[in-house]
């Protein structure tokens, strides 16, 4: 019998329902919070928040094997879950403990990249919106931050997840990552926060000490030298930044105030209001190469300031709490965003330019999908055939499923190590 969807929203409770129980990945879900075939503390003492119709929300679930989460799930028919840490004890028999005994103990490091966070700077769309031009900023911070987690930090075990609607979450699942306590994410993260300050302050980046006289940190040059690829391509060609008035005041409100630069810049600026945002950025380039034969120290502050500029408009701007605690709960993969229907899939960041929100799934038309598929699919010796495979969430479930078993293997080496080095203890 058909799937009664089409005149259906995203969020309705037959919709989902359906998705729940023919589409959502349960199996690789289990396999990647637990880290083994066997149910573990991982998973068991895990916690999961449910949001429910009404916004209901029901926070301290946990659950003894994968087949007990899928039922309830399927039960309660969530509009959203969140997955939160693995704690001392299940989080179901808190109220059995005795007073301050559930504490978290491990949790995958994360990180959240909204689109909330670049409206000041982009040009396209506003409020809730995101398109495939504005995607550029969530695209050059996930290249920068992956790059600087697995090479400044060591990290391998990397999802990144698109959020459904504006955003992008990332999940670290190496076991450095998952046994930090909050003080050590809070240090990583502090590392990492780059920028920081209200919508009402001009100047947000601050790395180089209380004057910004200092030289950069050599990740934050490593990264400086990616950016500055994105900043004229995004900010300067695509984005066109510094067009408006608004756009070119705030841009040298970030500079120093040498009145010498900044006043002929503004007037010719005003002269010729529409002219494009490379072509400013090139009087600056100018004004500012003519102090380095006679005003050196003030050609290196200049230009000290500019790179701070790129950093401003393209370095990631993390939503630093989300981070630094374990106990703190972010919406798992393979959710459904209830504004948009659009499922939270795997983005692979070797390709995060050319993913494009607007193309990713939406729940009514994966179970459309389902409804005209073949109803007996071809034989595949390698695993059982899922409802899945048959719909376009397929590339997205063996992106997240290769990610799995690279999870799992460096687990079981990490076991046999240890049981190797007791043995020969």
């Amino acid at each position: 019998m058909p799937i009664p969807i089409r005149d259906e929203p995203p969020s309705s409770p037959q919709v989902m329902n359906a998705f729940y129980r023919r589409l959502f990945p349960y199996r690789p879900f289990f396999l990647w919070l637990n880290q083994d075939q066997v149910p573990a503390k991982l998973f068991t003492h895990r916690e999961f928040a449910f949001t429910l119709a009404g916004d209901v929300y029901i926070r301290y679930n946990s659950f003894h094997t994968a087949d007990e989460f899928k039922k309830e799930v399927v039960r309660l028919n969530p509009a959203r879950f969140e997955i939160g840490p693995q704690y001392s004890a299940r989080p179901r028999d808190r109220k059995t403990l005795a007073a301050g005994a559930l504490q978290p103990q491990r949790r995958e490091l994360v990180f959240d990249i909204d689109m909330t966070d670049y409206d000041e700077i982009r040009t396209c769309c506003t409020d809730k919106k995101i398109c495939k031009r504005c995607w550029g900023y969530i695209a050059a911070a996930v290249k920068v931050l992956d790059h600087s987690l697995r090479e400044t930090f060591g990290f391998k075990h990397l999802l990144w997840v698109y959020s459904g609607r504006r955003g992008i979450h990332c999940w670290i699942s190496d076991p450095a990552a998952l046994d930090l306590n909050d003080d050590q994410r809070k240090s990583l993260v502090t590392f990492l926060e780059v920028i920081k300050g209200s919508k009402e302050q001009s100047k947000k980046v601050n790395v180089r000490g209380s004057k910004d006289e200092g030289d950069l940190h050599p990740a934050l040059k490593d990264a400086l030298e990616e950016l500055k690829m994105s900043f004229v391509k995004l900010c300067l060609q695509d984005q066109d930044c510094f067009r408006s008035e608004r756009g070119w005041e705030s841009l040298l409100a970030i500079l120093p105030q040498d009145r010498d630069i900044i006043g002929p810049l503004r007037s010719q600026w005003q002269a010729d209001p529409g002219r494009p945002s490379d072509h400013k950025w090139s009087d600056l380039v100018s004004a500012v190469a003519v102090l380095k034969k006679n005003q050196y120290p003030l050609f290196r502050k200049f230009e000290k300031a500019m790179e701070d500029v790129v950093l401003q408009y393209t370095y990631p701007r993390i939503d630093a709490e989300v981070s630094k605690h374990r106990n703190h709960l972010l919406k798992a993969p393979f959710c459904v965003h209830p504004g948009t229907g659009r499922v939270c899939v795997p983005v692979n960041p070797d390709l995060v330019d050319e993913f494009d929100p607007d193309t990713v799934p939406t729940v009514g038309e994966l179970l459309n999908q389902l409804d005209n598929a073949p109803s007996e699919p071809a034989a595949d010796v390698t695993r059982r055939i899922e409802d899945y495979d048959q719909t376009s969430l397929k590339p997205y479930v063996e992106m997240f499923e290769k990610h799995v078993a690279a999870i799992l293997r460096d687990s079981r080496g990490a076991k046999r190590a240890f049981k190797e080095e007791s043995m020969d203890f």
